[in-house]
């Protein structure tokens, strides 16, 4: 259930531990988690994932998004371990949204044109209008 959003990041539903060779192998070189632990019954822990990453070479960057939305530390936070991978990232949560939407908000804090990438987020099924005002307001295009 990967859904690419360009080449440098694709997002995802929940992964477990024992994906993350299969992700290694389709040549993502990083894991980026937008899910709390313990949002969940029956969720796996952020510490086996990163367990499984560090072992299969990716690097592991947390960054939970919980219901109180976005930060701008979060929303760097993303900047950081996109530009730091040096290749494609899978960024998860529960269902790809928080990930897709922070990559977006990350992007516009970089002066990306909100327009790209409001269409690159329908490309790959999410619909980011709702945060049109704030990419425009990250992206310096308000």
């Amino acid at each position: 259930m990967l859904r690419k959003i360009d080449d440098s990041i694709s997002v995802a539903p929940q992964i477990t531990p024992e994906q993350v060779a299969e992700i290694a192998a389709a040549g993502f070189v990083g894991i980026v988690n937008n899910r709390p632990d313990g949002e969940d019954a029956g969720q796996p822990e952020g510490a086996a994932i990163r367990a499984a990453a560090e072992a299969a070479g990716l690097s592991y960057t947390e960054i939970p998004v919980t219901q109180a939305g976005f930060s701008h530390p979060q929303i760097d936070a993303m900047v950081t371990a996109l530009e730091g991978a040096g290749g494609p990232v899978l960024a998860y949560c529960r269902s790809g949204t928080r990930s897709c939407n922070l990559w977006a908000l990350a992007q516009a804090k970089q002066g990306r044109d909100p327009d790209v990438l409001i269409a690159k987020g329908r490309e790959a099924g999410y619909d980011l209008n709702g945060l049109r005002p704030l990419l425009e307001a990250l992206s310096g295009r308000a």
